[in-house]
């Protein structure tokens, strides 16, 4: 029996949507609308992609969006004085740097320097920290972690009690998605690039959450029958067939897993819509707490994610 396919696209087309009413009902109450900064430093072809579709994201929600570039042989100091100066703008209520940074560039000390009330993409130590401690909640959650529950609560697939394991530990998706799900009461095996022999650990998994950057990874003879196989990953590989020289894949090898699994989202089309749906989200959140005063909690006491009406 083929897998379901977890449909990023359309789950976030439906919660675009909840964040343009909401934005409206924003604007009306306040007079003024959510912003966000974009800071690109060098000119990467894949993060100038990514800050574009977030641009473009931000204007068909109504949320202003600010971009700023910056060369690749910036010096900290001057990427420390920007980022103050952005965050000192009223109108900007949430500031992201598209990472990867370049090598001279320390990632801490740059992400640092984004005030964590306006640290949308929230990967601030005080954001991951509070992720860690019981009974505090961060500011913001980390958009695709969040963006990869959001598709699990839609699609009606339980958490508490499973055991999830995720293939990565970085910052952005593995270690912050890992504390999520103990929060929401799974248990949890994370796995890196020293884990040796990761099919026995694999085929444990209730729900495999690969991120890890290596294309075709987890094959079907890793995936328990029935499993829920989320793939974050996002991999060129040459493709002369196709007119750009290159097709993009998952960590996941589809076509050998589809079978196997239980639910499963693609690659393109997954997990990617609704990294960006997450960051319009924190960046609603963002202007509503600064503007505002308040917004509601997303992990309330109950472990449910909060969602827009109907998607419960």
């Amino acid at each position: 029996m083929a897998a379901r396919i977890l449909d990023g696209r359309a789950m976030a087309a439906r919660w675009q949507a909840w964040v343009k009413a909401q934005v409206e009902a924003f604007r009306a109450r306040t007079g003024q609308v959510p912003g966000l900064a974009t800071v690109l430093i060098g000119d990467h072809p894949a993060s100038r992609t990514y800050v574009q579709a977030k641009q473009k994201a931000c204007a068909e929600v109504g949320i202003q969006a600010f971009g700023e570039r910056l060369s690749a042989d910036v010096e900290p100091e001057t990427v420390r004085e920007r980022l103050q100066a952005l965050a000192a703008r009223l109108e900007i209520h949430g500031i992201l740097v598209q990472l990867p940074l370049p090598p001279h560039l320390d990632e801490e000390e740059i992400l640092g320097a984004i005030p964590r009330e306006k640290d949308v993409d929230g990967f601030h130590l005080a954001n991951l920290g509070r992720l860690g401690l019981k009974g505090k909640d961060p500011y913001f959650i980390p958009c695709t972690p969040l963006g990869i529950l959001a598709m699990l609560q839609e699609a009606g697939i339980p958490i508490a009690g499973r055991h999830a394991v995720i293939l990565g530990r970085s910052r952005i998706v593995g270690l912050p998605m890992a504390l999520l799900l103990l929060r929401l009461d799974a248990t949890v095996t994370l796995c890196h690039s020293r884990t040796s022999d990761l099919a026995p650990l694999t085929r444990q998994a209730d729900l495999l959450i690969a991120a890890v950057g290596r294309p075709g990874l987890v094959r079907g003879e890793m995936v328990r029958p029935g499993a829920v196989v989320i793939d974050v990953g996002i991999n060129r590989v040459p493709d002369p067939q196709d007119p750009r020289g290159y097709r993009l894949v998952g960590d996941v090898a589809f076509e050998d897993v589809a079978p196997i699994a239980g639910a499963i989202t693609p690659v393109p089309g997954g997990v990617g819509p609704m990294t960006v749906a997450m960051l319009l989200v924190n960046t609603l959140k963002a202007a509503q707490r600064q503007v505002e005063g308040s917004a509601s909690p997303w992990l309330p006491a109950s472990s449910a994610l909060e969602l827009p009406g109907g998607l419960r």
